[in-house]
C-alpha cells in the first residue's frame, strides 16, 4: 500500500508540485505569521529581560511598559534599598515619545539613566558611546539608518535636540525601538523632578528574587513589585491580547488554503487511479488498506510541504534582519507543534472525500467502464 501511495503521489509531476507547494504556503502562512508575532513580543520585554536587574518596582498596579506609565516618588528609592535582601535600587524614567530627522519619524521607548547607571542601560552598543551624557542620545542602528542619521548626527527626542552618541542593536521591533537618554536630560524636558518611573531592583546573592519582590510590596506603600521574569511575561501578554483575534484569522485562512490544495489534489489523483483501485479490490484488497494508501499519500503530501514551509520561515527569520527593516522573526517550539497538528488535521481531512469514493466503489463498474 505504501508503494501504492508513492506511484500515486509522484504519478503527475505538475498535481505533486501544486499539492506540496500549497501546503507548504498554507502552513508558512500560520508558521511565519506566528514567527513575526513571537519576535515582536522578544523584542518589545527585550529591555527588561536585558535589564540585567532582578526585580522592577513601579507605581502600585502598574504591570508592564508598553501603554503604561508610572510614577512613584523618589523617596522610594531609598526605602527600597533598605528591604532586607535587596543590593541595589537603581532608578529610571520611561516615556513612549517619537525620535525625528527632519520629516522622518520612529516610535520609541525613551529612557532616561542616570549618571552611574550599572542596570537598565544598553546592552549591545554597537558604536559610539555606551551611556548618554547630557545632550546626547543612544538609539537603535536599525532606526538611525531609516531616519538617515550616524554618529554625531541630530534628532529631535521629546521635542528636543540631541546628538546621536551612539548606536545599539537589538533594541528595535516592527512597532518600536528604544531611545536611551540621560535623567537630567528627560528632567528638563518634562518636568519630572522628584519622581521616577521604575525602580530596578538587584537582590543580594543567595536571595530569592520573587520573596525580596514580595517584601517590598509589603514594606513599602504605593508600589507594585515584579521579578523581571514576571514584568517580561506581563509586558508579553499585552502584545499577545492585542494580536489575538488577528492570529486567529490568519491561522484559520492558512488551515483552509492548505485543506482545499490538498483536498483536491488528493481526490483528483485518487480519481485518476480509480481502475487500480477497482483491480485491487477484485483481487482480495480490502477497504481499509486502500484507504490507508490513501491516507498515507496525504501524509507523505504534508510532510513534505510541511518540511519545505519550516525551511523557508527558517531562512526568512535568518534573512529578515539584513533587509534593513526592523522585522524579527522568531520560530518558536510551540509554533512548530502547532503548524504540525494542522498538518495533520489537514491530511486527516483531505483523505475523506476519497475514502468516501472507495468505499462505493464496485470492481465490476470499474470494468465495465475500463471497456
Amino acid at each position: 500500500m505504501m508503494r501504492l501511495a508513492f506511484r500515486n503521489l509522484f504519478h503527475s509531476r505538475a498535481r505533486l508540485i501544486i499539492s506540496v507547494g500549497g501546503v507548504a504556503l498554507a502552513l508558512m502562512l500560520i508558521l511565519a505569521l506566528d514567527a513575526i508575532l513571537t519576535g515582536v513580543e522578544a523584542r518589545v520585554s527585550a529591555y527588561i529581560d536585558r535589564s540585567g536587574a532582578d526585580v522592577f518596582v513601579s507605581q502600585k498596579d502598574v504591570r508592564n511598559m508598553h501603554m503604561a506609565a508610572s510614577s512613584i516618588p523618589e523617596a522610594v528609592i531609598d526605602e527600597v534599598a533598605r528591604v532586607a535582601g535587596v543590593r541595589s535600587a537603581s532608578p529610571v524614567l520611561y516615556v513612549t515619545n517619537v525620535v525625528e530627522s527632519g520629516e522622518e519619524q520612529g516610535l520609541v521607548y525613551v529612557i532616561g539613566l542616570p549618571r552611574d547607571a550599572s542596570v537598565g542601560v544598553p546592552w549591545k552598543v554597537l558604536e559610539g558611546q555606551p551611556l548618554p551624557s547630557a545632550g546626547e542620545v543612544i538609539v537603535d542602528r536599525g532606526v538611525a539608518e531609516q531616519l538617515g542619521v550616524e554618529l554625531g548626527s541630530e534628532v529631535k527626542v521629546l521635542g528636543r535636540p540631541f546628538r546621536v552618541a551612539g548606536l545599539s542593536g537589538e533594541t528595535a521591533s516592527l512597532t518600536n525601538s528604544i531611545a536611551f537618554i540621560s535623567m537630567e536630560d528627560f528632567r528638563q524636558a518634562l518636568g519630572t523632578a522628584g519622581v521616577v518611573s521604575f525602580v530596578l531592583v538587584n537582590v543580594r546573592p543567595g536571595e530569592d528574587a520573587r520573596r525580596v519582590a514580595q517584601r517590598i510590596e509589603t514594606e513599602v506603600a504605593g508600589v507594585t513589585a515584579q521579578t523581571a521574569e514576571e514584568f517580561a511575561r506581563q509586558e508579553r501578554v499585552v502584545i499577545r491580547d492585542m494580536s489575538t483575534d488577528l492570529v486567529t484569522i490568519m491561522n484559520l485562512i492558512g488551515l483552509l488554503i492548505g485543506l482545499a490544495v490538498m483536498s483536491l489534489t488528493v481526490y483528483t489523483a485518487t480519481l485518476s487511479r480509480l481502475a487500480e483501485f477497482g483491480v485491487l479490490k477484485a483481487v482480495g484488497a480490502r477497504s481499509v488498506h486502500l484507504y490507508r494508501a490513501v491516507l498515507a499519500q496525504a501524509l507523505f503530501s504534508i510532510v513534505f510541504g510541511l518540511v519545505i514551509g519550516v525551511g523557508f520561515t527558517l531562512l526568512l527569520s535568518l534573512a529578515a534582519p539584513g533587509l534593513g527593516s526592523n522585522l524579527y522573526l522568531q520560530v518558536s517550539g510551540e509554533s512548530l507543534l502547532k503548524v504540525s497538528v494542522a498538518a495533520l488535521v489537514i491530511a486527516g481531512i483531505s483523505a475523506v472525500l476519497p475514502v468516501r469514493q472507495i468505499a462505493g466503489l464496485d470492481p465490476a463498474i470499474v470494468f465495465r467502464r475500463a471497456k
